[in-house]
C-alpha cells in the first residue's frame, strides 16, 4: 500500500482528510476479492498455523525442561530473559535486513535455522543432560525469531489488499490461537509421557514443514521508494538505517506514545508465563498436564480476540480498543493471583490472552497502515527492539519477585501496574490522535 498517503494523513491532517483516507480504505475492501480467494494467503495461512503448533510445544516444553532439571523459576526466568536480550540484540540488524532482500528467503532461512537448533537439544539429551546447550541454543534461536518476526510483519501488506489488513492479521492471529489450543495440551502429555525434550522435537519438525510451504507462496512487488527516500532511508549505513524507523516511530503522533507504553507492559508481563507455570505446578501442587490445560484453556482468549477485533476496531477506533484491552489485560492478571482455583486461573489467563490478542492486532495492523513499505522492515525492528528493551529485566525481576514475595503478590502488581499503563494511554496521542486515524 501507498505508506507515504498514510503518513501524511496520520502525522499532521485534520480529521476530515483522515475521515476520507478511511472511506477509500474501506471502499477497496468492499471491491477486493475474498482473502479466501487468495491462494497465496491460504498457503501462508496454513503454514503459520502448522509452524505456531510446533511453537506451543517449545512454549510449554522450554521451561518444563529447565524446571525439570534445576527445579528453579528463577532459571526459568533466566532463560526468558536471555531469549529477550537475543531478540533484543537482533531487532537493531534485522529491520535493515528484511529491508534489504528477499524477504519469502529470509522466512525460509530462519524456519530452517530454528529446526535445526531445536533438532540439537533431543539429539544431545539421548546421551547426556548439559543445561548449557539450553542457555546456548535457545538465545540464538531468538536471533532467528526475531529475524522471522520483522520478516513475518512485512509480508502481510504485500499479501493482501490495503483495506484487508487488519482482517487478515485477525485471521492470522485466529489460527494461531487455534493451533495453540491443542498444542499446549498435547505438550503437556507428550512431555508428562516422554518428557519435554520429546516435545520440543516436534517443535523443530513443524519449522522444517513451514520452511518447505514457503516455497508455494508468492509475494506481490511492493512500490518501490522514490530515490529521495531511498537515499535518505541508507544514510549512515546500518545503525543510520535502523534510525531511520526509529525516528519514524517518534515522529507519528500516535506510534511514539504506544512504543512508550508498550514497552512499560512489556516489562511488567514478559515473565507471566513462566510464574503461571510456577503458580500450577508448585503452588496449587498439579502436573505437566494440567500446565497444558491451563495455557490451552488461555490461548482459547487469542482465538476469540481475533474474531471481535475487526469490528471492535471499527465501532470503536485504534485508541479506545487498544487502551481498553490492557486494562482487561491487567484486571486478568490481578486475577491470577487472587484465585488459587486451576479452572479460575485458566479463565483469567484466556481473558488476559483475548485482550491482549486485540490491542496486538491493533498494534500491528497501525503499523502496517502507516509506515511506508521501503522502512516496514525498519520500523518493525525498531518498534520491536525498543519496547523489547525492558522485557529481559522484566522477566528475571518478575520470576525473582514470585519465588521471594509469592504469585499472588506478584501478580496484583503487575495486574495494577497493566491498568495504569491503559489510563497512562487515554491522555496520550493514542486516544488524542483518533482523529487524525479516521
Amino acid at each position: 500500500m501507498n505508506g507515504c498517503r498514510w503518513t501524511s494523513v496520520t502525522a499532521g491532517a485534520d480529521g476530515g482528510a483522515g475521515a476520507e483516507v478511511t472511506e477509500k480504505d474501506r471502499a477497496s475492501e468492499a471491491e477486493s476479492p475474498s482473502l479466501w480467494a487468495n491462494v497465496h494467503y491460504r498457503t501462508f495461512l496454513v503454514i503459520q498455523t502448522l509452524s505456531a503448533l510446533g511453537d506451543s510445544f517449545s512454549f510449554v516444553a522450554i521451561p518444563l525442561l529447565v524446571l525439570h532439571s534445576t527445579g528453579s523459576v528463577v532459571q526459568m526466568g533466566l532463560v526468558t530473559g536471555l531469549t529477550g536480550v537475543s531478540s533484543i540484540a537482533t531487532g537493531l540488524f534485522a529491520g535493515v535486513i528484511a529491508d534489504r532482500v528477499d524477504r519469502r528467503r529470509l522466512l525460509m532461512l530462519s524456519d530452517v535455522a530454528r529446526a535445526l537448533l531445536y533438532a540439537l537439544i533431543p539429539l544431545v539429551w539421548l546421551y547426556a543432560t548439559p543445561m548449557w546447550l539450553i542457555y546456548a541454543v535457545v538465545p540464538l534461536a531468538g536471533v532467528f525469531s526475531m529475524l522471522f518476526q520483522v520478516t513475518y510483519v512485512t509480508v502481510v501488506p504485500a499479501l493482501v489488499e490495503p483495506g484487508q489488513i487488519t482482517r487478515a492479521n485477525a485471521h492470522l492471529f485466529g489460527a494461531f490461537a487455534v493451533a495453540t489450543v491443542g498444542g499446549p495440551t498435547l505438550a503437556g502429555f507428550v512431555a508428562a509421557a516422554f518428557g519435554p525434550v520429546a516435545a520440543i522435537g516436534i517443535d523443530a519438525g513443524t519449522f522444517a514443514a513451514s520452511a518447505a510451504g514457503l516455497l508455494l507462496v508468492k509475494l506481490r512487488p511492493a512500490p518501490p521508494p522514490t530515490d529521495e527516500e531511498a537515499e535518505r532511508a541508507q544514510q549512515g549505513g546500518v545503525r543510520g538505517e535502523f534510525l531511520a524507523g526509529a525516528r519514524f516511530l517518534w515522529a507519528h503522533p500516535v506510534l511514539r506514545p504506544l512504543t512508550v507504553l508498550l514497552s512499560v507492559f512489556i516489562f511488567l508481563t514478559h515473565g507471566l508465563t513462566d510464574v503461571i507455570i510456577f503458580r500450577v505446578k508448585e503452588d496449587l501442587g498439579h502436573a505437566d498436564s494440567t500446565v497444558g490445560y491451563v495455557l490451552s484453556a488461555g490461548t482459547i482468549g487469542t482465538l476469540l480476540g481475533a474474531f471481535v477485533v475487526t469490528r471492535l476496531r471499527k465501532r470503536l477506533g485504534f485508541g479506545r480498543s487498544w487502551t481498553g484491552a490492557i486494562g482487561v489485560a491487567g484486571v486478568a492478571v490481578a486475577c491470577v493471583g487472587l484465585t488459587e482455583s486451576v479452572p479460575l486461573t485458566a479463565l483469567a489467563s484466556a481473558v488476559m490472552l483475548l485482550a491482549t490478542g486485540v490491542s496486538g492486532i491493533c498494534s500491528m495492523s497501525l503499523r502496517q497502515e502507516v509506515t511506508p513499505s521501503h522502512l516496514l522492515g525498519r520500523v518493525t525492528a525498531a518498534f520491536w527492539t525498543t519496547h523489547y528493551s525492558l522485557g529481559p529485566l522484566g522477566a528475571a525481576a518478575v520470576t525473582a519477585a514470585a519465588a521471594g514475595f509469592g504469585v499472588p503478590a506478584v501478580c496484583l502488581a503487575v495486574g495494577a501496574g497493566v491498568v495504569c499503563v491503559a489510563v497512562v494511554g487515554t491522555f496520550t496521542g493514542i486516544v488524542r490522535g483518533e482523529q487524525a486515524l479516521r
